[in-house]
């Protein structure tokens, strides 16, 4: 289906999201059409975000809004939609277009397989009635199920769309950059450089698999690595489980701009426990990268000084890489919990591939390593 028609089909003038690779053909048209723009085009910091800012469009406007965003993100939205949209709380009705990672039959990397069994289980456990897109559905198929909805939404109830791969297409091109420098795995390169045997918790997305490909390259274990391949936003407080307990052993996060905003208040949580071996270095290319580039806000936040102010007892940004250098190695002499912001540009190799090892092997290699620490 043609993304103009889904949305034209839809009806909506107000959508808010966490960008998706199923779903990079609406993102593209959002962005090219609204770009950011509060009146109609919004990208949160989570999926749980979306429908609390989608709920306050409604009682503004009275319509009917979208939220967009993958299927990982139906875990951010249980609270919001039983306990805020629900038709026997406050009935607010929303549009929710998914994008189905992981649906079963079609292979997908490991942290999608589970959520893509049960995705439609979880939207009828919401009761949000559903209808699925592929590349075979008809524009009438779909405007029909629309008609449908209309008439669940004026109940208050909640409807989705979810976007099996490839459904969506003739999307604008949409080109995403910055004026940055750095090159992600470059900085990835000179932190497994400066951190030597020390564990390293990564998060999600192409850092992980360039970290898992630098390994490689220098002929080094893999066993030093957690690689968090899903739980987007969790890789700090992944990261502060293992320091609290290692405490003789210096512990790395390497982490990025989008999982950091997903849920900011690990960050206050790390400040307030202050593990004196963790470092947590945020690689910041203000984008949500690894599933297409569209913006983050962190481009215009001073993650610096939210780090202070939760109580990193030091934090620095640097955009260069002499600079990174100088600060990894401070940082690892420090003994305090520190924070670093590497800015960095948009972008990642063609050829980039994919961890070879399975999550199970990858758990049990760092631990069996972390016992001998």
């Amino acid at each position: 289906m043609k993304v103009h028609r889904l949305v034209e089909t839809i009806g909506s003038d107000f959508y808010t999201g966490i960008p998706d690779s199923q779903l990079r053909a609406l993102c593209d048209y959002l962005m090219d059409t609204y770009g950011i723009d509060p009146r109609h085009h919004v990208i949160a910091a989570n999926e749980g975000n979306c429908a609390a800012l989608a709920a306050g469009y409604h009682l503004a406007t009275g319509k009917v809004p979208v939220v967009y965003m993958q299927n990982s993100g139906e875990g951010n939205i249980i609270n919001p939609v039983a306990s805020l949209l629900n038709d026997k709380v406050y009935a607010i009705p929303v549009v929710f277009i998914i994008g189905w990672r992981g649906e079963p039959g079609i292979h997908d990397e490991p942290q999608h397989v589970y959520q893509g069994e049960v995705t439609l289980k979880l939207l009828a456990d919401m009761d949000i009635g559903h209808f699925v897109i592929g590349k075979e559905t008809a524009d009438a198929e779909v405007e029909s199920a629309m008609a449908e909805f209309r008439n669940v939404l004026a109940t208050g109830k909640d409807v989705a769309f979810v976007i099996r791969k490839g459904a969506l297409t003739d999307a604008p091109r949409v080109e995403y950059r910055n004026d940055n420098q750095m090159v992600r795995e470059e900085i990835i390169r000179h932190i497994v450089d400066a951190s030597g045997n020390d564990p390293i918790v990564c998060t999600t997305g192409k850092a992980s698999r360039e970290l898992f490909e630098i390994r490689t390259a220098n002929g080094q274990s893999h066993k030093y690595d957690f690689l968090t391949v899903g739980s987007m936003g969790h890789g700090s407080s992944i990261a502060l489980g293992v320091a609290i307990n290692k405490p003789e052993r210096r512990v790395w996060c390497i982490d990025g701009d989008g999982a950091v905003l997903m849920h900011m208040g690990s960050m206050a949580v790390l400040g307030a426990n202050r593990p004196k071996n963790l470092i947590h270095v945020v690689i910041n290319n203000g984008a949500h990268e690894t599933v297409g580039g569209m913006p983050t806000v962190a481009a215009d936040i001073n993650l610096v000084s939210i780090a202070k102010a939760c109580g990193y007892p030091y934090a620095v940004s640097v955009d260069g890489l002499e600079d990174l250098d100088r600060e990894l190695s401070a940082a690892k002499k420090r003994g305090e919990l520190s924070l670093i912001e590497a800015k960095c540009s948009i972008g990642a190799r063609e050829d980039l591939g994919r961890p070879t090892t399975t999550a199970l092997e990858n758990k049990q290699n760092f631990m069996e390593y972390l016992r001998t620490l």
